[in-house]
Parts: C-alpha cells; sequence; structure tokens
C-alpha cells in the first residue's frame, strides 16, 4: 500500500466515532490536525500513545490542533477504550477497513493499522507524515513540526 504525498490534499473520508456518530476530515479545516494510526485499543504501545496526545491537550490547543485517532476495532471497544483513559478527542471506529486502506497504513499479513501518523495543515493539504512511529517522545516530534513548519 502506498502512502498519500506530502504537498496534496489528505484523502477526505467519513468515520464513524467512539460517541457513533460521522466526523468528516473535511469538517475540521480550519484547523491543523494531527491525524494518528493504531494497530489496537488497550495493548501497551496504543495505550501510550493516545494518553500522550491527551496528556499534551493544552499545547496542541494553543496551537490550534484538533486530533483524531483511527483503528479498525469496533465502535463498543474505541468508547471503552476512550472513557478507561478519560480521552478528550475522537477516535474512529475504521472496523472495514476503509480508511486504513485509504491512507496505505494497513498491515497486509492481519489487517490492522499500522502506527502512522499524519500532520494535516488548515487547508486539508497534508505537510508530514511519520510512517514508523516510536511512541516515546512522538508527540513532542508533532510539536515540533508544527511549529518548524509554522502553521
Amino acid at each position: 500500500m502506498t502512502l498519500p504525498e506530502i504537498g496534496q490534499p489528505a484523502p477526505d473520508f467519513t468515520g464513524i466515532t467512539d460517541e457513533n456518530t460521522e466526523l468528516q476530515l473535511s469538517d475540521l479545516r480550519g484547523n491543523i490536525v494531527v491525524l494518528f494510526f493504531y494497530p489496537r485499543a488497550y495493548t501497551p504501545g496504543c495505550t501510550k500513545e493516545v494518553c500522550s496526545f491527551r496528556d499534551n491537550k493544552i499545547r496542541l490547543v494553543g496551537m490550534g490542533v484538533k486530533v483524531v485517532g483511527v483503528s479498525t476495532d469496533s465502535i463498543k471497544r474505541q468508547a471503552g477504550f476512550k472513557a478507561k483513559h478519560e480521552l478528550d478527542y475522537p477516535l474512529i471506529a475504521d472496523a472495514d477497513k476503509t480508511i486504513v486502506e485509504l491512507y496505505g497504513v494497513k498491515r497486509a499479513a492481519i489487517g490492522i493499522a499500522n502506527r502512522v501518523t499524519f500532520l494535516i495543515d488548515r487547508e486539508g493539504i497534508l505537510r508530514h507524515i511519520w510512517p514508523k512511529v516510536k511512541v516515546s517522545g512522538h508527540v513532542d516530534e508533532v510539536i515540533a513540526k508544527i511549529e518548524e513548519l509554522k502553521l
């Protein structure tokens, strides 16, 4: 699978969130969007990643950032994961794997998402990709890139 290209419009999608509502990426225009894909709710690495975004809320919101997480977990699993860790941003349940395929992050052998993060500017243009995320320090990398690009 191929990742979208930096400098191109981020592929638009409509996904179902942990609250069983629709979220369309293009509705977030006017904000910087950090769209991150993670393999499975409740696993140690994924838990650390989602909590890291939660713990940096003040810094991210102050920069005009909206965070959206995506995995192939069910709505029920996403909702429980969000509640358990008191997350304050939407988690999209991509159980049919449409979004992971659109973004080229589907792990071929088992169909779950690879750990990849996309940075999208206020106009909906893809500005940076972290194709192999290391969870420790990742949010700091994202914030540094936003500052570097002067988004």
